[in-house]
């Protein structure tokens, strides 16, 4: 194409609906990608269903983000060493070298003010803080060696999801779905559902397509409203007149591949297509009021709110229509004890249970669908909580702790995963992972090998060298597999 010709096209609208952050671009593609001309190229459909490298246990992903990161120390890695040791100066040994983001000094150890015990036939240590999931202990499986690389929010999102501290990486669910493409025709691959309209600190990068295609990015949905912004026909126009505006449209479209042969324009017919066909599907599939009202009773959900609740709920209806990988993520976990809302006691029980709740109902709703078995759970943060109170709340009353990355913990159910099982020790203060260290780079191989992938080889070629999710780090966690 012409350099003119490009320039120009970057500025058209169709080119910013295709590019946008709402994600046309990610909606495309399905069963018409067949029907191109006879006299006109047959452009192959990205996002059609593919085979991974072997058989994989998980065939989809829920991943449900807690943004902020939960305090481990409160919910699943109980220290008795650092309850014996509460209030005392933190030893010179854990901090020598160490940069907290809001800790400076000697800070005192905090242990916590929540009751734990062990949960299922497996022993499972769980607080009080999380309840329900005290339900499901011996379906999931608890990792307490954790570690990233990472201390602040945005970066240690954007290195969990994409590999990298910074933007410009592709994101788990992109490469998921680059890898397995999608089983729905009306419904994109990668759906990204946020409770009460708060985004995650590492922004839209976390479900972003980087440098693969754009048809791999998320699409982010809404549980309230309209399921997709600007997807609804407008005021006084009817489906029918829509239906023509469209094959206007792809009329001018077709003229415009004929002329110049520009491989995108066909994808972009098949992007409004199927947009066309979400106006019907979405709305259908995110319309929870006509759940049974003991389901919705069991996750807390509430038709028309944007909760967490709706959304673990709209997860379960994602997946069983096709989508591959559906994104939630939930703020509110910033325990820093700024405000009530952040104390480790009572602000942690009410944060804690609300949402174990929801995920103990989706674990169970999976299972008695016969959905767990292939459906990889995973529940968890960017970094952890430190053993010592947070620095600027040192002398008040409200209990609260700092970032850290050296140490936390993570949960895990179905598609492969171990049943009722513990993985990894923190030292016996928690500063430090013990036995059977995870960093972050093995958890992204560990889950790309349940979908069916080597790591190293789902890769893509990129300003002259290939790329992988896990960058040049990586190695599957196989304790922690079926």
């Amino acid at each position: 194409m012409h350099p003119a010709l490009e320039r120009l096209q970057a500025v058209t609208r169709r080119n910013f609906l295709q590019t946008s952050s709402m994600g046309l671009g990610g909606l495309a593609l399905s069963s018409l990608m067949g029907g191109a001309r006879a006299d006109g190229p047959k452009i192959e459909n990205p996002l059609a269903p593919k085979k991974p490298h072997f058989p994989g246990t998980a065939k989809r992903v829920i991943y449900l983000h807690m943004s902020g990161a939960p305090p481990h120390l409160d919910i699943f890695d109980y220290k008795p060493e650092l309850q014996k040791h509460d209030g005392q100066n933190c030893p010179d040994e854990y901090l020598k070298g160490k940069r907290f983001a809001f800790t400076a000094g000697v800070p005192k150890l905090l242990g916590t003010r929540q009751p734990f015990n062990q949960h299922g036939k497996a022993g499972v240590w769980m607080s009080d803080a999380i309840k329900p999931l005290h339900e499901v202990a011996d379906d999931v499986t608890v990792i307490r060696s954790m570690k990233t690389d990472e201390f602040n929010h945005a970066p240690a999102e954007l290195l969990l999801y994409t590999g990298f501290a910074r933007q410009g990486r592709p994101s788990l669910g992109a490469w998921t779905c680059y890898g397995l493409g999608n089983e729905s025709e009306n419904l994109p691959g990668f759906v990204v559902l946020i409770s009460n309209g708060v985004q995650p600190s590492g922004g839209q990068g976390c479900w972003g397509s980087g440098f693969l295609p754009s048809v791999f990015q998320g699409v982010q949905c809404r549980s309230k409203g309209e399921p997709v912004l600007y997807l609804s026909d407008p005021p006084g126009l009817d489906r029918d007149t829509r239906r023509l505006g469209l094959d206007a449209m792809k009329d001018l479209n077709e003229l415009q591949e004929k002329e110049l042969g520009h491989p995108e324009t066909r994808t972009r017919i098949a992007q409004y297509e199927l947009a066309f066909r979400m106006q019907l599907s979405a709305s259908e599939v995110m319309d929870i009021s006509k759940e049974p009202a003991k389901v919705l009773d069991s996750y807390g959900a509430k038709p028309g709110a944007g909760s967490f609740a709706n959304n673990c709920l709209l997860a379960r209806r994602l997946i069983e229509q096709g989508v591959r990988y559906v994104q939630l993520f939930d703020w509110g976990w910033d325990f820093h004890g700024t405000n009530a809302n952040e104390d480790i006691r009572d602000g942690l029980t009410r944060k804690g249970t609300t949402t174990a709740q929801s995920v103990a109902a989706l674990i169970k709703d999976l299972k008695n669908r016969d959905l767990l078995k292939d459906t990889l759970v995973v529940w968890g943060g960017e970094f952890g909580r430190t053993p010592f109170r947070e620095g600027r709340t040192a002398e008040g009353k409200i209990l609260g702790r700092d970032h850290y990355p050296d140490s936390f913990s993570l949960m895990l159910a179905g598609g492969g995963i171990k049943a009722g099982h513990t993985h990894g020790e923190s030292d016996d203060l928690g500063f430090k992972v013990a036995k059977d260290l995870v960093h972050v780079h093995d958890l992204q191989a560990t889950l790309m090998h349940c979908l069916g992938f080597d790591h190293t080889k789902l890769t893509f070629r990129f300003q002259g060298r290939d790329y992988r999710l896990t960058d040049v780090h990586g190695k599957v966690v196989k304790e922690i597999l079926a």
